[in-house]
């Protein structure tokens, strides 16, 4: 796994310390305990039940190790009041041909959401408006083709 910073909100940070607490205190013993039982019902070749326990115990330990290297490279990013661009910050755009302004604010990936308005830095968008001031403008390649911004606001 990547040793890359990981941005994340306290909010944010707090949520996976509570997953990786559940993962590791309950959905652990869970599947140790349908191990056991699947088991004892006999030959492990043609046990689907101990298959699919294995398969569930195998997706838990996964989810502890990402979560635990998230949380090994997490900073914790802080409300971004600057005049330039950076994690933190909320940035209102507008593309080219358009009267109305997006806004966007820019997450770690563990938190990015579209849905929400919340780009991650890592995206295309995000690293195009990383550094950027007020009347910046900067194109984006797009599958339809190349698509001008201008920043026309930073909070």
């Amino acid at each position: 796994m990547s040793d890359e910073k990981e941005y994340l909100s306290k909010e944010k940070h707090a949520e996976l310390v509570e997953e990786l607490d559940v993962l590791k205190r309950v959905k652990r013993r869970e599947v140790a305990e349908n191990l056991e039982y699947a088991k004892s019902l006999g030959d492990l070749s043609e046990n689907a039940e101990y298959q699919e326990a294995r398969t569930a115990q195998a997706t838990i330990e996964d989810r502890i190790a990402k979560v635990e290297q998230i949380l090994k490279n997490a900073e914790i990013m802080t409300l971004h009041h600057s005049n330039v661009v950076g994690i933190g910050s909320t940035v209102h755009v507008k593309k080219d041909g358009e009267s109305k302004d997006r806004t966007y604010k820019i997450v770690g990936s563990e938190e990015a959401d579209m849905a929400q308005g919340k780009i991650s830095l890592r995206s295309p968008m995000g690293s195009s408006l990383q550094g950027k001031k007020k009347g910046d403008t900067f194109t984006l390649s797009t599958p339809t083709g190349k698509v001008k911004y201008t920043v026309s606001e930073i909070e």
